[in-house]
């Protein structure tokens, strides 16, 4: 007869290697680089890459953040539908689920924070990326 064991032990067990694994996985990519070996070669294009992409988009979104104190101000007029038109997309989508705080609209500091945070989480001093370029 097939015995189940099923609970707070198992669940506990099944957790416990789930972390293990995706330790390993982290390991598995990031030692290599750090016992000196050479880091692949798509590193440093991906890194400047990103770099450069949310360097850009965090200065729209930062530059969007005045703007969305005037609410009357036309989007569609120079020289502000340089920063509105590649960053409403996101902001609409943020709208859906953080709506205006007291008639001013925090979609675009919800987004610089949350891209402020991506940038650091890859490419900060203890980024992903840095640690696997080894600099």
């Amino acid at each position: 007869q097939e015995r189940k064991d099923v609970g707070p032990v198992r669940e506990e067990h099944d957790m416990r290697a789930r972390a293990l694994t995706s330790s390993l996985a982290v390991l598995a990519i990031a030692l290599p680089t750090a016992a000196g070996a050479t880091p692949p070669e798509w590193l440093e294009p991906t890194r400047s890459s990103l770099d450069i992409g949310l360097a850009i988009f965090s200065l729209f979104f930062f530059l969007r953040i005045p703007i969305t104190w005037y609410p009357e101000m036309d989007l569609n007029k120079f020289p502000q539908a340089i920063v509105a038109w590649p960053t409403e997309p996101f902001c609409k989508a943020v709208r859906g689920f953080l709506p205006p705080l007291f008639g001013v609209d925090i979609s675009p500091i919800f987004l610089y924070g949350i891209l402020s945070f991506i940038r650091e989480i890859f490419l900060g001093q203890q980024g992903v990326l840095t640690i696997m370029a080894g600099k």
